[in-house]
């Protein structure tokens, strides 16, 4: 990485509070919760897993977080990390997709929306996606649809279950057409899981919305999701737009969509890798 490259990183990280919900006191040694104003120890913060201990809100987590909470010490072997989007459309708004691309690498460390790899939960083997909401929303676009189909084939290959944790704003749209494709390979891919009899668990974090909650998703053998999660195709302020009617309260949240049969478990966050691993039990035994 050149210099240049060093100091554009650093600035793009600074600026991408909207993503990272960052700490907003000075120093990060405390942080005011959005959801219940109250002021809360950095430290504490992380031990608690980046749940409000107060009221229970759960700030949004990196991949790499997610991995060292979910998957046992050390157990997370990362495959494909090599790929990267292509600006397939020579797509430009405000600025180049390749651009953006770019800076998100360099703001992230990642390379696209989403990490995969093999790993063990409760010591059961299995294979592993994460979605990143600070790579670009989270948008799927045509390196999302291959690593999660490539996931899914090596689960296949090597008879394992298959964990995806989702966090998206929907479909990448920079890559147009080559972005809602992506729907249909990934549900094509889970199909072919099911057909060798292995189960495929759903995991959503807040928030999954647009062509990712419209495909693999939602298609779990069990659906699961973090507390007041928004799950949603369209969301709720485009809905209300579109109806000219108040929506009801909680519309869209992980406990109305349990309330309705959309979901099987709502899951604290602390609770969760223990939750996984009875899944994998029943499904082993």
């Amino acid at each position: 990485m050149s210099i240049h490259d060093w100091f554009k990183r650093k600035k793009l990280q600074k600026e991408a509070e909207y993503t990272r919900e960052r700490l907003d006191i000075p120093g990060n040694l405390w942080i005011k919760c959005y959801k219940c104003n109250q002021t809360i120890y950095n430290k504490d913060l992380e031990a608690n897993l980046k749940v409000c201990p107060k009221c229970g809100y759960h700030f949004k987590l990196g991949s790499a977080e997610r991995v060292r909470q979910v998957s046992d010490n050390g157990s997370f072997k990362e495959i494909d990390q090599h790929l990267t989007s292509k600006d397939f459309l020579n797509f430009t708004d405000t600025k180049s997709y390749a651009g953006r691309i770019k800076d998100s690498i360099l703001k992230t460390g990642l390379n696209d929306a989403i990490i995969t790899g093999t790993a063990k939960i409760g010591t059961y083997d299995v294979a592993l996606g994460i979605m990143d909401f600070s790579f670009m929303g989270g948008s799927m676009g045509s390196v999302v649809g291959e690593k999660f189909t490539r996931l899914v084939e090596l689960a296949v290959e090597k008879k394992i279950p298959v964990i995806v944790f989702s966090t998206s704003g929907g479909a990448r749209m920079q890559e147009s057409i080559m972005s809602l494709m992506q729907m249909a390979k990934t549900s094509a891919a889970l199909g072919r899981l099911r057909e060798n009899g292995l189960p495929y668990i759903s995991v959503m974090t807040d928030p999954t919305s647009g062509g990712v909650s419209a495909s693999f998703a939602m298609l779990g053998d069990i659906n699961i999701a973090e507390p007041a999660a928004l799950v949603a195709f369209a969301g709720p302020r485009v809905i209300e737009q579109t109806i000219r009617q108040k929506l009801p309260p909680g519309f869209q949240r992980s406990e109305y969509l349990l309330e309705h049969g959309m979901l099987d478990i709502v899951c604290e966050r602390q609770k969760l890798k223990d939750t996984l691993t009875k899944i994998l039990r029943f499904f082993k035994d």
